[in-house]
């Protein structure tokens, strides 16, 4: 397995970049990039727009298994990290942490401190979901439960932590989850 950036990649691998989020996001997060042309317009804001700082790719051999972005937030302060997408056959082999790891790298770099990342729970995927969250969110933050292996418990093992949430951001019952990292 090969980290690189996405700059250096052929036009088949971008567009295989392109065709794993559509894959990647259809089961939870449908909307996300419905359609190719969407998920080709996302992979080329890493190219067009200055905030899109960083974004590398995971390859095995010549085959995009993987690619993660990272944006400035806060005149670059913290880094948002978007989009992350591996290959599902491969989830669980230290690809996504490997392109996290890359990203945070590369974001100390520029003398961010902190990582943040927004995990919608659209399909009640933790406990945080379906219920009012503008009732003791920080009661039900600390007893969070992650129910269907939401993105959470990836980014727990990575460090992170749940720093917010935003209540109902994608309909009624259905919380953005705001996680954050400290760099250091």
């Amino acid at each position: 397995m090969t980290i690189v950036e996405l700059r250096t990649l052929t036009p088949a691998q971008m567009e295989r970049c392109a065709e794993l989020l559509v894959t990647c996001f259809a089961e939870h997060w449908p909307e996300a990039w419905p359609t190719i042309a969407d998920a080709r317009a996302e992979v080329q804001t890493f190219f067009e727009i200055a905030d899109r700082f960083a974004a590398f790719a995971a390859t095995d051999g010549d085959v995009v298994v993987g690619w993660v972005g990272g944006i400035k937030e806060y005149d670059g302060n913290v880094i948002e990290l978007h989009p992350l997408a591996v290959v599902p056959s491969m989830r669980d082999a230290g690809i996504g942490r490997m392109l996290v790891e890359r990203v945070e790298q590369a974001a100390r770099e520029i003398g961010a401190f902190t990582m943040r990342v927004g995990t919608d729970d659209e399909d009640s995927m933790t406990s945080l979901s379906n219920v009012d969250l503008y009732d003791d969110l920080p009661g039900k933050i600390a007893r969070v439960t992650n129910l269907k292996r939401h993105p959470m418990g990836f980014y727990f093992r990575l460090g992170y932590t749940i720093i917010g949430a935003v209540p109902d951001a994608n309909g009624i019952g259905k919380p953005d989850i705001i996680m954050g990292k400290r760099l250091g």
